[in-house]
């Protein structure tokens, strides 16, 4: 054989393991230990869920800023571990405000009482109905997590996460909900060319199809809740907060309010973790 064969001959062999993908039974993934920890990853190459032992331990005291969401989200998950109907949930906007924080607060806030959070990243959401195969009348509540999701209209995963939110034949398992966090509102980029086909019938808007398709994820979520930069008050405030957390004895002083603003000057941003990241360097140096 030529050594210039060899190239066509790796092309084809890999073309043949790929169909072969697509008609050989996926093998089932092992079992979890359920009892090994309150949260898990999903591992979407070896397709199995890894406990999660450490996750943070952040308290919903610990969150400010945020009160309306946080209740909102509160008391959506507190139906759905109490037995009763909830909502998927998506938490978008402005970035570094809790969104992922107001998340992980609530497994702690809940994890007693039997709610178990399940992290995924787009990549694995194509493995969806494995997922609610292995959750499917368990006692616990399951809360699948996609953290900083966003989608390009092409990718899988992105109609697979369509159909199991509402539109899929197979029922979704009653002991899971999606909440899933992004900086995008609909969970996809917006182009200016996907308006300019929108029509337009006397008064009666008709949106063009580009922009109905990238509505028609968002929308399957039934609670939206938006978060949006802090005031600088609210910034300030979450900022004295964090300085407590992290052992500052000294109180607020000018000097602290007046390093803090540099601080999130010099971020361009106001946000809880601006705030946060400003108490943990300020106490480092102070203490």
């Amino acid at each position: 054989m030529k050594n210039t064969d060899l190239p066509s001959l790796i092309s084809h062999a890999h073309a043949l393991l790929t169909r072969l993908e697509k008609i050989l039974p996926n093998p089932t993934p092992p079992a979890p230990d359920w009892a090994a920890a309150a949260a898990f990853r999903w591992d979407h190459l070896l397709r199995v869920l890894h406990p999660v032992v450490n996750f943070q331990r952040i308290a919903l005291s610990d969150l400010s800023g945020i009160d309306n969401q946080k209740q909102r989200v509160l008391q959506n998950t507190r139906q759905f571990v109490q037995g009763g109907t909830a909502n998927n949930v998506l938490l978008s906007g402005a970035r570094g405000t809790g969104k992922s924080s107001l998340v992980k607060a609530l497994l702690n806030e809940f994890a007693a009482q039997g709610l178990r959070v399940i992290q995924i990243d787009k990549q694995g959401l194509n493995d969806l109905p494995l997922i609610i195969e292995m959750v499917q009348g368990r006692p616990e509540r399951f809360i699948l997590y996609c953290d900083d999701l966003s989608f390009n209209s092409d990718e899988g995963g992105y109609q697979t996460l369509k159909a199991a939110l509402d539109g899929d034949l197979v029922a979704f398992s009653d002991n899971l909900l999606i909440y899933a966090t992004s900086n995008r509102r609909h969970l996809m980029p917006d182009y200016m060319n996907d308006n300019l086909a929108t029509k337009y019938d006397g008064e009666e808007i008709h949106p063009a199809e580009a922009v109905e398709e990238k509505v028609s994820l968002s929308e399957r979520f039934g609670l939206w809740i938006s978060f949006y930069p802090f005031s600088q008050d609210e910034y300030l405030q979450v900022a004295a907060h964090w300085l407590k957390q992290h052992g500052w004895t000294h109180g607020w002083s000018d000097e602290v309010r007046r390093a803090a603003l540099q601080w999130s000057l010099s971020r361009g941003s106001r946000s809880g973790r601006v705030a946060g990241q400003f108490a943990k360097d300020w106490c480092g140096q102070h203490q």
